[in-house]
């Protein structure tokens, strides 16, 4: 049963990463967003022992979509993972943290020519998501005089037991191109006639935050399969194969998320059917953690701005954040699990709604949370928000985007600067004619 990496020391206070979580909230303000370095390093080491443990060769990307930061791309780096990007905002982070274009790969079902013509500018994987962009990168490719190594994203056709929202390997979906429909096999067939263009492989994903193993067992069969066809019809031998991620974490006690290794057991099992009936060695088998990496290093620390009893009804607990710095409640229905950092020690006296401080009937952070009466000035916690938290916040209502700090063994630091309140009008302007107009 996995457990939550935290201490209670000798005043009642949580303590994250070695570091008294109610001093961080004197010391940077909240809403703040805390990652532990240790377990990041941790999961990381894990991803590339699971893949070790199982393939002969391998890559291990790191989802940058997750958690964007340059501390966390040098981590990356560091332990000898790729990166996956989608942006040119992304991918220009990840080179300005020493990451080579070679390990970076550029993802995403919309890829502009900026991001095309930085990410071929500078050696990167392109994985293409659509038979008309294919023209596009050959276009940019030639003009530059490279070659670029391209792998295509097929939907395995494989449903995961998770959100439709976060569901990505079933045929009817944005990301992807269908084997079954034959589209897939198109990409590939154009890609082979452009003369900038070096096919390498397929990548595949089928959702987000699985806790069970068996849905990679008929993934890595279908992408075995399909990619046994492509070599058989084409005549082009398939060089790698991306699982993609998905794999979940704790965010509640319900949740039993399983070592990577036993995801990639059921993977392997599945290639091999396929590739062992070909007489074949696999190739080079690749990976996309990204919520597994950061998700349960990160927590958020809130203060409580107030609280509402309705009789017969429930308790509200208000808190100085909310959906704009974790919209995964809103968005998906995501649970969480939360408890009083400066009060580790009481009883549980209730189950309370934690809502933010957002005009927004929906903007909940906790539905019924098991916690002492909070009082005014109380600093909660929320736990495993290190993924898709600040990675989606926004400034709905012209609230800053909240400070993000590492820890690690007592020692804190800043990663991410918070916006200021003036920030928040720093982009504002007044075309003349408008001023003239109202008098300006």
């Amino acid at each position: 049963m996995p457990k939550r990496i935290y201490e209670i020391n000798e005043l009642g206070h949580l303590v994250f990463g070695g570091c008294d979580t109610v001093e961080l909230a004197k010391i940077y303000g909240t809403p703040l967003y805390v990652m532990d370095a240790a377990q990041i390093d941790a999961q990381m080491k894990e991803s590339v022992r699971a893949m070790k443990d199982q393939f002969a060769a391998y890559k291990v990307f790191y989802a940058s979509k997750a958690f964007c930061s340059k501390a966390v791309y040098k981590m990356a780096k560091k332990n000898g993972l790729h990166l996956d990007v989608v942006s040119a905002g992304e991918l220009k982070m990840a080179l300005e943290s020493g990451m080579p274009g070679e390990r970076i790969a550029l993802h995403g079902n919309v890829k502009l020519y900026p991001e095309l013509s930085m990410a071929i500018e500078h050696g990167c994987t392109i994985n293409i998501d659509s038979v008309e962009e294919i023209a596009d990168i050959q276009a940019i490719a030639a003009e530059k005089g490279k070659r670029v190594p391209v792998l295509v994203r097929v939907t395995p056709g494989v449903e995961a037991h998770t959100h439709k929202y976060i569901q990505t390997g079933i045929e009817d979906c944005k990301f992807g191109l269908g084997i079954d429909n034959g589209m897939a096999m198109e990409a590939i067939r154009t890609i082979l006639s452009c003369p900038n263009l070096d096919f390498c492989g397929i990548h595949g994903h089928i959702g987000s935050q699985i806790l069970e193993d068996e849905p990679y067992r008929p993934t890595g069969r279908n992408l075995a399969a399909f990619a046994m066809e492509v070599e058989s019809k084409l005549g082009v031998q398939v060089k790698e194969i991306n699982l993609g991620g998905g794999f979940g974490i704790m965010y509640t006690e319900d949740d039993t998320p399983l070592p990577i290794v036993e995801y990639m057991k059921e993977a392997k099992a599945g290639l091999e059917e396929v590739y062992s009936a070909a007489g074949k060695p696999l190739p080079v088998i690749g990976i996309e953690p990204g919520r597994r990496i950061v998700g349960e290093a990160g927590i958020t620390l809130y203060t409580v701005a107030l609280r509402k009893e309705i009789p017969g009804v429930r308790s509200y607990v208000s808190v100085d954040g909310g959906m704009t710095d974790n919209i995964r409640v809103s968005m998906y229905q995501a649970e969480y699990e939360g408890v009083l950092a400066n009060r580790m020690n009481d009883a549980v006296e209730e189950k309370a709604r934690v809502v933010g401080r957002c005009c927004e009937s929906g903007d909940i952070l906790m539905m019924k949370a098991p916690l002492p009466k909070a009082q005014k000035g109380d600093v909660l916690a929320m736990f495993a928000t290190g993924a898709y938290c600040y990675a989606m916040a926004s400034n709905y209502n012209k609230l800053p985007i909240p400070t993000v700090v590492m820890v690690e063994n007592g020692k804190h630091g800043v990663i991410v600067k918070g916006q200021t309140l003036e920030d928040m009008t720093r982009f504002e302007q007044i075309p003349a004619w408008l001023g003239e107009e109202y008098g300006d």
